[in-house]
């Protein structure tokens, strides 16, 4: 996280002055996708609301924000299961200032925590591209930050969703949260990488333990505004095949067929 700070610090004589822009015009049209599936108790789900609402509020993303050649994000959120709950989502907010992105955090925070059945990963990301395709901003960089604990099992294939949203220009990011066993053979992290980011500069975090999660979201949402990479992996292509992007859906199959 430090190294991630120090480097954006690097960056403020580049843009220490916003340019002059039109009222619509920010530096990034940011979607907030957050997993709220039954797989996850209730205490999960509660931190991980928790970890949005600070991370938000954090002084490191605020001056991330800050720090942009606009100096001014816009931003949405909005929780998904099996679909999209459409009393979740919140509307989108520019955030320019501290006092905007404790606005944004306080209607979060001031939202009842639920769950939902099954997991529709696709759904998430095709309601992502249609409101950012659908809203009135005109972003430098359109990112989905998509944050799940299992593969699709649910609606049309991932990967489907996920390239039209890169034909749409969309950047998808996620934040895989590896707390059991996913069913994945390669990994859910692995997963993520494989069939549902994507994009240039794409990228997924993964997250081991739930009380890391308000750390993790804080240093997604700071290299998502700066536009920062976190350092890359190397996979061994040879030896890994590709993830089964059905993997969820083969093992839903599976079950109602016994």
């Amino acid at each position: 996280m430090l190294s991630t700070l120090a480097v954006l610090l690097s960056l403020t004589s580049l843009h220490s002055v916003p340019v002059a822009t039109r009222g619509n015009e920010v530096d990034v049209e940011l979607v907030l996708a957050v997993d709220t599936s039954r797989s996850m108790d209730y205490e999960e789900v509660r931190i991980q609301r928790e970890g949005y609402v600070a991370a938000l509020q954090h002084p490191d993303f605020i001056n991330a924000v800050k720090m942009g050649l606009i100096g001014k994000i816009a931003i949405t959120y909005y929780e998904w299961a099996g679909e999209v709950d459409p009393s979740s989502v919140l509307d989108w907010q520019i955030i320019e200032t501290g006092a905007d992105a404790k606005a944004f955090a306080d209607k979060l925070a001031a939202r009842p925590i639920a769950t939902q059945r099954r997991t529709s990963i696709s759904a998430a990301i095709t309601f992502g591209t249609s409101t950012i395709g659908g809203n009135r901003f005109e972003g430098m960089r359109k990112v989905i930050d998509v944050s799940g604990d299992g593969p699709n099992n649910m609606g049309g294939p991932v990967e489907t969703a996920r390239d039209q949203a890169i034909a749409s220009g969309i950047i998808i990011n996620g934040l895989a949260l590896v707390l059991r066993p996913s069913g994945t053979t390669t990994g859910l992290d692995r997963y993520y990488k494989d069939c549902v980011i994507g994009g240039p500069g794409s990228f997924v975090l993964p997250v081991q333990k739930i009380e890391d999660f308000e750390v993790a979201v804080r240093r997604k949402l700071i290299m998502e505004v700066s536009g920062l990479q976190p350092p890359a992996d190397v996979w061994k292509i040879a030896t890994e095949p590709k993830s089964d992007c059905f993997v969820g859906e083969n093992q839903w199959r599976e079950f109602f067929d016994r």
